[in-house]
């Protein structure tokens, strides 16, 4: 288990999430990465790693429409 504090975690996780989606509100990014900590595998990840890892999926997916 990780041993950053939640908050801590959550909004590093936030941050990362944030460097991809400009545009949404860093709220909603808090969020997001709350749920993102429910998970214990990606919770066990530092919180950037938790963050790409989690955001893998939609970043196939742009590459792959290109």
């Amino acid at each position: 288990m990780t041993s950053m504090p939640r908050p801590l975690w959550i909004a590093a996780c936030a941050h990362r999430l944030q460097e991809h989606w400009h545009t949404v509100d860093p709220i909603e990014l808090e969020a997001v990465a709350g749920e993102i900590y429910v998970d214990p595998r990606l919770r066990d990840l530092a919180p950037a790693l938790a963050a790409a890892e989690w955001l893998r999926p939609v970043e196939e997916g742009v590459r792959a429409s290109r």
